[in-house]
Parts: C-alpha cells; structure tokens; sequence
C-alpha cells in the first residue's frame, strides 16, 4: 500500500500574504473597490495589488490622481454610502498631506453622527526604514495615529499575520490602518490559502518565556526573536510579545506577562521620544508596579530624520544586538 502524500504548507512572501488578503476581501465583498496611486496600471508601488485590475476590473480597482487628501476623501465618502473601500497611501510619510481627512473626518464620522452610519475604511500604508529611501520615505508613524479616538491601528509582522489582518480590517465596521512594513517583503511565511481573519485587539505571545518581558512591534518581533535566543546565554528566558494590534491595545496580555517575568522592555523602530513604548511603559507602571523589579525599558530610534546613508541608517535603526544591551543594563550584567 502507497504511503499518503505529506501536504506540504503553504509559503508565501510578505508581498503575496499583502496580495491573497485584499483579493479574498475583494471577492468576499461585492461593494469592495481598491483606490490609490498606481494601484491599477502598476500594482502599487510595491506589487501588492498586481492582477487585481485584471481579475476585478476598471471599476473595482482606480488608479487616483496625487492627492492623497483626496484618496482619504473618496474613501471616507464611499465608506459612509455604502462601499467597503481599500484606500492605499504609498508611504506613510505622506500622512501629513491627508491629515485632516484622517484625523478629522476618517476617525471621528461615526462619533458625530452619533453611530447612524459606518464607516468600514481600509487604508494599507507603507512604513518603515532600510532601504535608503531618506528622511521623506522611511519613518514610522504609527504613534501619530494612534493618538486618534475613532481609529484601529494594525502592524502585521509575518505574512500569516498580513493576510489575517487585512482580512479583519476590511470586515470591521470602523476605520483601520494597516501599518506594513517595506523591510518585510520578501520575508516568507505559512500563509493558508483559505480565508482566515486575525481578531483585532489581542496580541500574540510569539515566544513564551519566565523571567522577561519584549514587547515589539512590526519587524522590530524579529529582532526581538534574535535577542532572545542571544539572551539565553545570560540565563534570560525572555518572553517574546507582538501587540499585533496597535490600537486598540492589548493591555492585558502585556500585564499579565510582567506579573510572571517582573521585568520588561518595549521596542519599535521608531523615534523613541514619543514613541508608543512611552504609553505601553505607563500603562504598565499604571497596573503591574508592584511587580516590577525593574524600571520598563525602552529601544527605539534616536531623535533624528532617517538618514540617507546606508551605514547610517543601519546604525539608526535598532536591533537585537541593542535590545540586549538595554536587558543587560536592567539586569545589571
């Protein structure tokens, strides 16, 4: 008798994961339309959106004039009639253009019209340094828009978790922003071919641990991962917190793992002054003081513009290498 054939799972990039997860909203919602700069003829920027005006159509999938301003408008206005837009900002440095859309008519529509409508807006947007793009095209925004009541924020690290999010987002009746992350395109991953959503709002322990607690966003979870297993020689056994959600926050998963470990640090690549870690650390101090033994830590960015430079912007950015040595510092070692 023939042995029964081993399926073997399915690997996707970060790219394609970003792909199968706005085609499956695009088949599972009829009123799902794509909209943004090159998303038709070119695929985005970045490829994401490749076959889409094929398989769904001109007047499914639009390419916008640049005017970001006015991609946010057509999607808040669309949302609010009816459709269940895909709105893309090619990078998020761009948020400033469309920052009154965002934050005064994406986020607050629902609240003054005192719930009467929805508002199911997806924006995808690219975030992120490492590829020398300069100071305009490589930052990391998110604390900007999380400050804003009306919004959900996602940060999806692995290609499983980008097309499980973006699923999710498109189902929810609020607006979220898919904060994606240039670095992590050619990262691959499992990623079912079936249709999966990722609840918004709970955080993921990707690496149980004892004794301490990293919390880290985006791609910074793999630098997090490596610093770990680094860690290890310390006699660490850190344990290893993905937010996955950036808003709403999953505060008490985060919490509950301190009041096992009793230390912890918060990393994201961006700018640390201001940076979410600062929130994360007080809500923690807030909550889960007397179980602290050490004051919460934070890596992330200097106060600077991304530089240019290659080697500059390597330095910049941080890493696990950095992540140990601020473990170390509240450890003593």
């Amino acid at each position: 008798m023939a042995e029964a054939k081993q399926i073997e799972p399915r690997v996707l990039p970060y790219v394609a994961a970003i792909t199968d997860g706005v085609r499956a909203v695009m088949q599972e919602q009829p009123n799902a339309f794509i909209a943004g700069e090159d998303v038709a003829g070119a695929g985005g920027v970045y490829g994401y959106y490749n076959g889409m005006l094929k398989e769904f159509g001109a007047d499914r999938v639009y390419d916008t004039p640049i005017s970001e301003e006015g991609i946010v408008g057509l999607g808040v206005g669309s949302a609010a009639t009816g459709c269940r837009p895909i709105i893309d900002l090619m990078f998020m440095d761009f948020l400033g253009e469309c920052m009154d859309e965002v934050a005064n008519q994406m986020a607050k529509m629902r609240y003054m019209f005192g719930g009467a409508t929805t508002l199911p807006v997806t924006m995808l947007t690219m975030a992120g340094a490492g590829m020398s793009l300069a100071a305009q095209h490589s930052q990391s925004l998110e604390a900007w828009i999380c400050h804003l009541p009306g919004l959900k924020v996602v940060a999806p690290t692995t290609p499983y978790d980008a097309k499980g999010l973006i699923i999710a987002a498109a189902r929810d009746d609020n607006p979220v922003i898919v904060v994606l992350n240039k670095m992590s395109l050619a990262l691959t991953g499992e990623v079912p071919e079936e249709t999966y959503e990722i609840p918004l709002g709970k955080a993921n322990i990707v690496r149980p641990g004892t004794n301490y607690t990293i919390v880290a966003m985006g791609r910074m979870v793999h630098e997090a991962m490596k610093a770990a297993e680094k860690l290890k020689a310390f006699g660490i056994d850190a344990e290893v917190i993905d937010p996955r959600t950036l808003q709403p926050f999953d505060t008490e998963t985060v919490v509950n793992s301190v009041k096992k470990t009793h230390r912890i640090v918060v990393v994201h690549e961006a700018v640390r002054f201001g940076g979410l870690g600062g929130e994360i650390a007080a809500q923690v101090q807030e909550l889960a003081f007397d179980y602290l033994d050490a004051p919460v830590a934070r890596v992330g960015a200097p106060f600077s513009p991304v530089p240019f430079s290659p080697v500059l912007e390597k330095a910049y950015i941080p890493d696990a290498d950095r992540i140990v040595e601020e473990a170390k510092k509240q450890l003593g070692l």
